[in-house]
């Protein structure tokens, strides 16, 4: 909106003041209809209905929802959801989410979603949609949990897997870097552990006030954006949509709050590739699926830096696609942008890794082995002795496409498809 608003800025202002007023806001936020077609201990895997008059086609997408974060990060509101893209592309789309967590799932650790909730999950779509390989999406934590379960078990049958805002060298975070330092003096005997451990596990407000903290900025200049977009709909529309999901945050289990804390943030564990699960370690170098990995240029929560330390881990990988996009952490998701660049993408990626024959699914989880990761050591080496898989033939991207236009304005050296090593 201009310092002196045009007539046609006046009226559309107008127009999104009455309106605000008269039905409560502008965003479309009607849910994507789903049917819920398995579940399980904080476990919910849904499926969204096709759209009318579209025949869906193609391997399914399972999107993975981050702990403590609504699934609604993939179905923000009509117009600026990626649900609703997928299905109005034809592509079967399924969703794992985990309900409300409780005092009573205190006890939970991060192997039970990566033993029991994602293999069960992946299981249950590949069935649902007769036998399709399947191409896993997570956001953030999500991202995290599904790389874990990719190196774990290569049994599954996964086609491919997209990486979205997933921080994997906490030392690059901004907001934690500076008290890492203070957060290991304590060894393990601080405020913060007894809090959680006292609490079983991390209260819905509180995360409500760590997401907001991590978006102050925003949240100061909130009043002054709406006032200066009050002749643009769709703005207005987008942070009406933000406000609601910042405000449906769930809580953290106790356990599992208590191994991302100690081990994830104070132990930077996964920046050497590497993290304890369960009785063992699971080794990211035994990922061997395609992996498609996003940063968002404005992400202050998993800025750059963080997410493409990834990208060196990820040797056993078929190949491995680094894209820079414009947003924030949900943003880069789900903003205005992300319809142009990060869903363009995705689309492209899951093209290119389509049809092909996924890996027999287990019926039961395999033996556990605290040896595991020497496991992984062993097939890397053999790798390099074998010869280096083809990739399929992939579609010629569209002139606006990531990675095809070396003169778009977020083009970096970082967007680049990496092969294995």
């Amino acid at each position: 909106m201009d310092l002196i608003p045009k007539p046609d800025q006046v009226v559309a202002a107008a127009g999104n003041v009455a309106h605000t007023l008269l039905y409560g806001g502008l965003a479309d936020l009607r849910p994507m209809p789903r049917t819920l077609i398995d579940d399980g201990e904080l476990r919910e895997v849904y499926h969204y209905r096709p759209a009318k008059g579209v025949e869906p086609t193609g391997d399914p997408v399972l999107l993975v929802t981050p702990l403590a974060a609504p699934a609604l990060c993939f179905d923000l509101r009509r117009g600026c959801s990626l649900v609703e893209h997928l299905v109005s592309q034809g592509r079967p789309t399924y969703l794992v989410e985990y309900g409300q967590v409780s005092f009573r799932n205190r006890a939970l650790g991060v192997e039970h979603w990566v033993d029991e909730v994602l293999p069960e999950a992946i299981r249950t779509v590949h069935e649902h949609s007769g036998g399709r390989g399947v191409h896993l999406v997570g956001w953030s934590l999500g991202g995290i949990f599904a790389m874990l379960v990719a190196a774990d078990r290569t049994d599954l049958p996964i086609a491919s897997l997209t990486v979205v805002g997933s921080p994997v060298d906490v030392t690059k975070v901004p907001l934690v870097a500076p008290v890492r330092p203070l957060l290991n003096l304590t060894q393990g005997r601080g405020a913060i552990t007894r809090a959680y451990r006292a609490l079983g596990g991390v209260p819905t407000p509180l995360v409500n006030w760590a997401f907001t903290a991590a978006s102050a900025q925003k949240v100061v200049t909130k009043p002054l954006a709406v006032l200066t977009h009050l002749d643009d709909t769709d703005y207005l529309a987008q942070l009406e949509a933000v406000s609601r999901f910042m405000s449906s945050m769930t809580a953290y289990p106790g356990r599992t709050f208590g191994q991302l804390y100690h081990r994830f943030v104070k132990g930077n564990a996964l920046a050497s590739g590497r993290m304890e699960v369960g009785d063992r370690a699971v080794d990211l170098a035994a990922i061997e699926v395609p992996v498609l990995v996003f940063a968002g240029n404005t992400d202050g929560i998993a800025p750059l830096p963080a997410v493409r330390a990834v990208v060196p881990l990820l040797s056993g990988s078929e190949q491995v696609r680094f894209e820079v996009v414009p947003g924030g952490h949900l943003g880069m998701l789900t903003g205005r942008a992300a319809r142009g660049t990060t869903w363009q993408a995705i689309d492209e990626w899951v093209d290119a890794w389509s049809g092909r024959e996924p890996a027999a699914p287990a019926t039961e989880a395999p033996p556990r082995k605290k040896a595991a990761a020497k496991k992984a050591s062993a097939k890397k080496a053999s790798a390099k002795k074998a010869p280096a898989k083809k990739a399929p033939a992939r579609k010629a991207a569209s002139p606006g496409a990531i990675g095809s236009n070396p003169t778009r304005r977020y083009g970096s050296a970082g967007s680049r498809a990496l092969g294995p090593r």
